[in-house]
């Protein structure tokens, strides 16, 4: 009797071919379960929470009333904030600063100022530069904040509270915040 027949099966029973897929899948299941390697999650931040300060820029806020806004922010400080369309949590709204609209004007000397607008539907259009602070893990990488959402400056950011919902762009990280 011969080891190997014709048809390629061990002695007239067993495919190699079957033995050879049975030896892959042995290796595989023994790869997961008993080398499962690091549970490091490449690309987030591996360190300690701590506090920080974050600043958004928020251009073109269409308001009607801008100061029942303003009111809120100082009644109701915390405000859920969303990165890249994933919730990451709530912060404390530490300060609201409304940058003045202008629009530049050309003078006789030929140089250019920049003076209020004088439109009126300027009125109901807010730039404003948001401070709010929150607690995040601060690596080699960035900024982590929730977890698992990296900020960096550029990154929009949207802000949501009872009566409000809009989006800015990160311009300042502080994390050098005394806790």
């Amino acid at each position: 009797m011969k080891i190997i027949d014709k048809k390629g099966r061990l002695f007239g029973k067993i495919s190699i071919l079957d033995i050879g897929a049975l030896g892959v899948i042995s290796l595989v299941i023994a790869g997961i379960f008993f080398l499962p390697g690091t549970s490091v999650v490449p690309g987030v931040a591996q360190g300690k929470s701590q506090p920080i300060e974050v600043d958004v820029l928020v251009r073109g806020l269409s308001v009607g009333n801008f100061d029942s806004l303003l009111a809120e922010f100082k009644e109701n400080k915390q405000a859920s904030v969303i990165i890249r369309n994933q919730p990451a949590g709530s912060v404390e709204i530490e300060k609201i600063e409304v940058l003045p609209r202008t629009t530049p004007v050309p003078q006789p000397d030929g140089t250019v100022k920049a003076l209020p607008d004088p439109r009126p539907e300027v009125e109901m259009i807010k730039d404003l530069v948001v401070t709010f602070s929150g607690n995040a893990e601060v690596g080699k990488s960035g900024v982590v904040v929730d977890g698992a959402k990296k900020i960096k400056i550029g990154t929009s950011i949207r802000l949501e509270g009872g009566i409000y919902d809009f989006s800015g762009s990160v311009i300042e990280i502080d994390t050098d915040i005394e806790g």
